[in-house]
């Protein structure tokens, strides 16, 4: 009997939060299921690393390929399809909000069972004010576990409509590296201190702060500093203060090889906090305020019980100050101490049962579809009932929040004919994703059905 299919959707964060709870997820439900990743985020490609499943890359509406409305049509075309190819049981969506596009599948497959992945630890944006909308639209919420989930005190903290599991980290504490190898495979001396710097690069601020972390760094002696970008602002100005011996890696997942590191600098998102405090390392986190994520509030968690350090992000001498006590081996033994504490991040296990749970009970019938002659007359326009007004207002709403809060202007990329990539190679579908142009990417061993429909999909979107 062939394994039913979940698949399993991320948005395009900032990090790389949605799509390795994705991963870690997806490694899980391999013992039942055939999972499935379909992400807009470009680390999609790194999937394989993570689960070893098929995945496929999705523009996100960021991209520019298309117009604001083809992009949720697209989106809820493009899942469709995918869920006739597999047959697919589930569908859960990792993110901040629920898309328009996402919430649209169940009015044209209704006995898919859609699934939200909801982090905590929101901030007070406008997008909270949909909550109660969008949660009603699931057949079931789950909440990853959050280590410092006390502090949070964001619009999804205090609501009873999801299912909260443990932590969920690509972290394993079973199959780890052990430090000697895992510095072996980094290049790293085995015998000098090693510090992990993963901040970003980009803006002044974001850039300033990259310097006062390195900085901080000087006052400990013979380290070695390891990051994984090369620490250069987009105009070629050299962030890192000079006197450091500093190494670029680019490995991916880190979590594998945490144990290299005596110490840690990152932000505060949950990524970070549910591997490096999970692998018990001393670690300073420096909150990032874009974004829905409240670092801050995390970070505040982490450091009242002293299981790292925290910083007020927007001030630099702090941040060199604080940088500078992880050179002492008290302060570090403390912090690592501690975190031994925590409970273990085996959520992705969690959710897997649920899923396994889910396949065998009845899609949702909140539908209230009724086929009189009103509803079937706005069809057309609205979707099958009132899950299909429900998409068609959603994405009447984005519409009116991004006329008062627009993305940055970006014009709208016109395509005379439609690229197909099929196959998994990280290296091509990467120039790919970086190049800007429109492609479509498919599943590896799908049917020729599948790519048509595919082909109708995208020239109904972009093709001009």
């Amino acid at each position: 009997m062939d394994k039913p299919t979940i698949i399993l959707a991320t948005s395009n964060g900032i990090g790389m939060g949605h799509l390795t709870r994705a991963s870690a997820v997806a490694a899980e439900l391999k013992s039942f299921s055939n999972p499935i990743i379909i992400s807009m985020a470009s680390g999609v490609i790194e999937v394989p690393k993570i689960a070893n499943v098929g995945f496929e890359y999705v523009p996100g509406r960021d991209r520019k390929w298309m117009g604001r409305f083809e992009w949720d049509r697209y989106l809820r075309e493009r899942i469709v399809a995918l869920i006739d190819e597999t047959d697919a049981k589930i569908v859960s969506f990792d993110g901040v909000v629920p898309y328009p596009g996402f919430i649209g599948i169940k009015s044209v497959r209704p006995n898919v069972k859609l699934v939200w992945v909801r982090r905590g630890f929101w901030q007070k944006t406008p997008q909270r004010y949909l909550l109660n909308l969008q949660s009603k639209m699931m057949d079931l919420i789950i909440t990853p576990g959050d280590f410092g989930q006390s502090y949070d005190n964001g619009p999804t903290a205090n609501r009873s409509d999801s299912v909260q599991v443990k932590p969920i980290s690509i972290f394993n504490s079973h199959t780890v590296l052990s430090k000697a190898n895992a510095r072996s495979l980094l290049g790293l001396d085995q015998t000098r201190p090693a510090v992990l710097v993963q901040l970003g690069i980009g803006e002044d601020d974001v850039n300033a702060k990259m310097t006062a972390a390195l900085t901080g760094l000087k006052s400990w002696a013979n380290v070695q500093v390891v990051l994984t970008k090369e620490p250069v602002s987009p105009t070629g100005e050299n962030l890192a203060p000079t006197g450091l011996d500093l190494k670029v890696i680019r490995h991916f997942p880190l979590a594998n090889v945490l144990n290299a590191f005596d110490a840690a600098i990152c932000a505060a998102g949950y990524n970070s906090v549910h591997e490096e405090l999970a692998a018990n390392i001393p670690t300073v986190f420096i909150p990032n305020l874009r974004g829905t994520d409240n670092q801050v509030a995390r970070a505040a968690w982490a450091a009242d019980h002293q299981m790292a350090l925290t910083v007020d992000q927007s001030n630099l001498n702090q941040i060199t100050k604080v940088v500078s006590t992880l050179a002492s081996q008290s302060v570090r033994d403390r912090l690592s101490k501690n975190c031994t504490t925590l409970e273990t991040v085996t959520g992705a296990k969690d959710v897997a049962e649920i899923f396994k749970d889910l396949i065998g009970k009845p899609a949702s019938t909140k539908t209230g579809e009724s086929k009189t002659l009103f509803l079937l007359t706005f069809q057309d326009i609205f979707g099958r009932g009132w899950r299909g007004i429900v998409y068609s207002a959603l994405q009447l709403l984005t519409v009116i929040y991004r006329t008062i809060k627009p993305h940055k202007a970006v014009k709208v990329t016109n395509s005379s004919e439609i690229k197909i990539y099929e196959g998994n190679e990280s290296e091509q579908l990467a120039k790919l994703i970086k190049s800007g142009n429109p492609f479509e990417h498919l599943l590896m061993g799908t049917t020729p059905a599948y790519k048509n429909r595919r082909i109708e999909i995208a020239s109904k979107a972009y093709l001009k």
